[in-house]
């Protein structure tokens, strides 16, 4: 890990903003993951931003359900989701208690702790596709539904926290319609990342999944 990092933890006034203001500012933070194994330390490159109950593309659009109600806050907690039966993503709540947000991890570079996750990520082929996906990116971290919920700025041993890290100044941030999103959500420029970094996920369109035959 860099020397010069900032080790400070985020406090919960950094989440407790709008959406769009958190997503490009978690950009260069370090994701934290503490397990009885050891420790796990990823540098944030790319993310996306869901907003709720005006945003089409996100889980909360339709409202509160037993899935979803972690999103509704207080801001600061993780929301974890199953999704294709396979895997699992990790998500950072922002935004006022009461008014569904969140930012959805999508990639990192695995700074500390890389021999740990590839024992999860073995047909990596190098460390930086360890992390390089939402799903990789949990899977990598060892993220399950079991850290749904998780206050990540509560607390010294805790699974999970951000510290401050190296924010990434504004012109190094590019942004984009949001990988896998359909609909009337499809071009929402709401996708982040670090210009440039090889740990970003390549951008995919949303394809419509087919019944089987």
């Amino acid at each position: 890990m860099d020397e010069g990092m900032d080790r400070t933890p985020l406090g919960r006034k950094f989440f407790d903003r709008p959406v769009l203001e958190v997503a490009p500012d978690l950009l260069g933070r370090v994701l934290v993951r503490s397990t009885d194994e050891g420790v796990i330390e990823l540098r944030l490159t790319e993310v996306e931003a869901y907003a709720g109950e005006i945003d089409p593309g996100s889980h909360a659009f339709r409202g509160r359900t037993a899935r979803n109600s972690v999103m509704f806050g207080p801001p600061g907690h993780s929301y974890v989701y199953f999704t294709y039966g396979m895997w699992h993503c990790l998500n950072l709540v922002c935004g006022p208690e009461g008014k569904a947000s969140g930012v959805l991890l999508r990639a990192g570079e695995i700074r500390v702790g890389a021999e740990m996750a590839r024992k999860r990520r073995f047909s990596a082929r190098h460390d930086r596709e360890l992390a390089k996906g939402p799903a990789r990116l949990a899977t990598a971290l060892d993220v399950d539904r079991a850290l749904n919920g998780v206050d990540v700025v509560a607390g010294r041993r805790r699974p999970l926290s951000v510290l401050q890290g190296s924010p990434v100044p504004p012109d190094q941030v590019r942004s984009g319609p949001r990988t896998g999103v359909g609909g009337a959500g499809a071009h929402q420029p709401w996708r982040f990342w670090i210009d440039g970094d090889p740990t970003v996920s390549p951008y995919r369109a949303h394809a419509p999944r087919r019944r089987a035959t």
